[in-house]
């Protein structure tokens, strides 16, 4: 049977190669993210697609208007977005303190809010039994991300999955969390990545490679079945290892 399938960040990367999973076991997708023309060239047979800013109460609202219209309940909840702020505007000004504050704001707003807003605005809506929320964080809330902005936001959606299983476990309905390592086919290094910091990703692996999309796709797919009914408020390591160390 298909299931109802909501994708954050379905158009590029992790949320795309998701989405391209669930389509091809015959689930019904829908992509949300802020571009709409990213949106509209991503190659996922018959899915629908709704341009948000789910920073946004406003564009949250619209999407659970346009899910109410055309899934009615949600079977599947995947937040891929976020992001370090590469495509955000600068801060304003010189000061270093402005910096500082504009880095950690974009980053919880792009990686947290965004993902709570979503998630509440949708959870009346979720399957009951049988929904499932997944959440994208990263090997970064283990190991940092450089500045701290980007892992502390993603670090924060783990306490944040861990009280959803415990709300949400009484109505049949899982909640997990997938923290990937370095991924290739991602605009998350904008550009072409620094080669020595990409051999330095990879020398930090167990299995000597770096992962792609479908490794944390395919997890995703996995926690989304029914064979994982009984994993919840898990956070599951897709990155060879590399959270570990060397």
């Amino acid at each position: 049977m298909a299931r109802n399938v909501v994708i954050s960040g379905g158009g590029t990367g992790i949320g795309l190669a998701a989405a391209r999973v669930f389509a091809a076991g015959g689930d019904r997708v829908l992509l949300v993210g802020r571009r709409k023309e990213v949106l509209e060239r991503a190659a996922v047979p018959g899915a629908l697609s709704c341009a948000a800013d789910l920073s946004d109460t406003a564009d949250v609202r619209r999407v659970a208007e346009f899910v109410g219209r055309e899934f009615g309940a949600v079977d599947v909840l995947v937040h891929s977005a976020g992001g370090t702020g590469q495509l955000e505007p600068s801060a304003a000004g010189d000061d270093p303190l402005d910096a500082v504050a504009h880095n950690w704001t974009v980053n919880f707003r792009l990686n947290l809010l965004t993902a709570a807003l979503l998630t509440e605005a949708l959870k009346d809506r979720l399957a009951s039994p049988g929904g499932r929320v997944l959440f994208v964080s990263s090997i970064a809330a283990y190991r940092g991300s450089g500045s701290g902005a980007y892992g502390a936001a993603k670090a924060g959606l783990h306490p944040y999955a861990h009280d959803l299983a415990r709300d949400l476990g009484p109505r049949g309905i899982t909640v997990n969390v997938v923290a990937p390592g370095y991924i290739e086919d991602t605009e998350f290094f904008g550009g072409a990545i620094d080669p020595a910091r990409r051999e330095r990703l990879i020398n930090d692996t167990a299995n000597g490679r770096a992962g792609n999309p479908g490794d944390v796709a395919e997890t995703l797919h996995w926690l989304a079945s029914p064979g994982a009914g009984h994993v919840t408020s898990q956070i599951v390591q897709v990155n060879g290892g590399a959270e570990r160390g060397r």
